[in-house]
């Protein structure tokens, strides 16, 4: 089954006890920014997390990740899964600036929305996992936690990587966003916190799929090995046998790693 019939199904099934509606928190001059939000339907205050899909920085919808935004909201958090501006049409850093207000608007508005604007996480998944570790670490907003789902964390890297695998695709999903190799390099999550050109190193989960084909392991080992000696707080969970998006689909090791997922923001979040 296709993944877009899958996230087709879950969102054609509503879960009882979570409540989703849909707001605009950006507009540009040529473009409305709209996000999802999910919710239980506790009247308390929740700890929210805003959710970047994934898609190589040109395809993919907010609507990417409801499987696990749903098991996020039951758990007790507001989840804001966001419309940001991508390639073809936007380059870098197009989709950071719409993360920025995404948490700014949580910051301003996040009490309407059920959640507690003090306390804002994000997750994303591949492109949008090396999103939301970019905007964790450059984010003027000091954030709780960042969750990354098998990320892209140095586009350059990536690049590099699907030139000599032959990924036609992938190739031209970062000429679009980035341009060229410059641009990639200087978006590095793992350069940037090597260099020291960051606001704040937020504690972050990585999840990495041993069967990838999309996102080298040396890749992440890499983002770890600098992240730490940066002084950085990171967890690491490896999934062998485990392809690119599995989270994304209802299954049992889906469940677990969403358990696992669930079990880190609570850490960093207060007490729900």
């Amino acid at each position: 089954m296709s993944q877009n019939k899958v996230i087709n199904e879950l969102l054609e099934n509503p879960v009882e006890g979570i409540t989703e509606t849909e707001i605009t928190y950006k507009e540009h001059p040529e473009i409305k920014l709209n996000a999802y939000i999910y919710r239980n339907n506790s009247t308390n205050k929740q700890p929210i997390i805003i959710d970047v899909h994934g898609g190589a920085w040109n395809v993919g919808t907010k609507h990417d990740g409801v499987y696990y935004d749903r098991h996020l909201a039951a758990a007790g958090f507001t989840v804001i899964a966001i419309d940001f501006r991508h390639a073809p049409d936007y380059q870098h850093p197009s989709a950071t600036e719409d993360i920025e207000s995404a948490i700014e608007y949580c910051t301003n508005h996040g009490e309407e929305l059920g959640g507690d604007p003090l306390h804002i996480g994000l997750i994303g998944s591949s492109s949008g996992g090396h999103l939301v570790l970019y905007s964790g670490i450059k984010s003027k907003y000091k954030l709780d936690y960042v969750i990354a789902l098998w990320p892209v964390s140095d586009p350059a890297y990536r690049y590099e990587y699907a030139k000599r695998t032959q990924r036609t695709f992938l190739i031209n999903a970062h000429e679009k966003y980035f341009n060229d190799v410059e641009t990639m390099q200087s978006a590095s999550v793992q350069k940037n916190v090597k260099d020291g050109d960051w606001n704040h190193l937020p504690p972050i989960l990585i999840v990495q799929p041993g069967e990838d084909k999309n996102v080298p392991i040396e890749m992440t080992k890499e983002l770890m090995h600098q992240y730490q000696a940066a002084n950085g707080y990171l967890e690491y969970v490896f999934y062998p046998g485990e392809e690119h998006g599995f989270a994304h689909y209802p299954s049992d090791i889906s469940d677990r790693c969403i358990e696992l997922i669930v079990s880190f923001a609570l850490r960093h979040s207060p007490k729900i």
